[in-house]
């Protein structure tokens, strides 16, 4: 996988886990305080969209993973 990916993986599966936690009507129902980390990955992916600065790349590339698959073609 790339950082692309990692992160599309990450964000997705963060506000899976927080909307679970976070909507009454699931039965995984905590606190809606858990809202705020939808919110949270929703604003840090905005701006990310503009700054190109990204704490999970940071890590991730720390981690040794590639921005990009190699190409098989010759």
């Amino acid at each position: 996988m790339t950082t692309n990916e990692y992160v599309r993986a990450f964000a997705g599966g963060f506000v899976l886990i927080s909307l679970a936690l976070g909507v009454e009507a699931s039965p995984l129902f905590v606190s809606k305080h858990f809202l705020w980390f939808t919110a949270f990955v929703g604003a840090n992916l905005f701006q990310s969209a503009f700054t190109g600065l990204c704490p999970l790349v940071n890590i991730l590339h720390r981690l040794g993973v590639k921005d990009e698959k190699a190409s098989c073609s010759n």
